[in-house]
């Protein structure tokens, strides 16, 4: 419920703004409004265990600001991904053969873009800017797999490591490229704070004692439609 309501605060958010900015700036708005979706690829840098990208998808809606005197534009708007991520671990504490344990992560991210324009064209734009993310606890894709040990924890069961730090901000960097109404975008976001930060509490930590740290790393390839 409370993802649920997070996503509809910020989408009402963005509708507000987007309506009063069209009405106090001279700025000719370029497309106004745009949809897409495509597929992205996670990970989490970190020293504290191995970890394998995984594939998911994304979706998005952007407002585009065109200021034609300017070397720039600039848009502002929110995304929507559900991720993959894993790491190994034996289905018992004497298996010698380790297997995939896959965890899933919903983000939704607030961005803030500005495209410039190294053409004096629109239809392609080198694009970077900050981002606010939530994101979800880390959950099993396969609840069977829960008693895993995970093969870098010795004694540590796949069900325990879930914890993240829920809000980060981020940044990111790529490219749009633009023909008529349809736009294709690629995406490099990198986060700077520490989304392992709440393992540090964790129970199972009490007893090992490690300090975990890791940065999100995101590629994201859409494709959008403008109106």
């Amino acid at each position: 419920m409370k993802k649920i309501q997070f996503i509809l605060l910020v989408a009402l958010t963005i509708g507000f703004v987007t309506k009063n900015f069209g009405q106090h700036t001279n700025y000719k708005i370029k497309n106004g409004f745009s949809l897409g979706g495509g597929i992205t690829q996670f990970d989490i840098i970190t020293d504290n265990f191995e970890t394998k990208k995984g594939d998911g998808w994304i979706a998005n809606m952007t407002a585009t600001v065109d200021i034609p005197q300017k070397w720039f534009n600039v848009s502002y708007g929110m995304q929507l991904s559900e991720n993959t991520i894993s790491t190994s671990g034996f289905d018992t504490p004497l298996s010698s053969i380790a297997q995939d344990v896959e965890y899933k992560i919903f983000t939704a991210q607030v961005q803030f873009l500005w495209h410039a324009k190294p053409f004096r064209s629109s239809h392609f734009t080198i694009d970077f800017g900050p981002m606010v993310q939530y994101n979800s606890d880390l959950e099993l894709s396969d609840d069977e797999q829960e008693n895993f040990i995970l093969a870098d924890f010795d004694t540590v069961q796949a069900k325990a490591v879930k914890d993240l730090n829920n809000f980060n901000v981020n940044g990111t960097v790529g490219a749009t490229l633009g023909i008529g109404f349809f736009k294709l975008r690629a995406q490099y976001i990198y986060g700077f704070t520490n989304i392992l930060g709440a393992l540090n509490d964790s129970d199972f930590n009490q007893v090992l004692g490690r300090d975990f740290k890791g940065n999100q790393s995101m590629f994201a390839f859409t494709g959008m439609l403008t109106f």
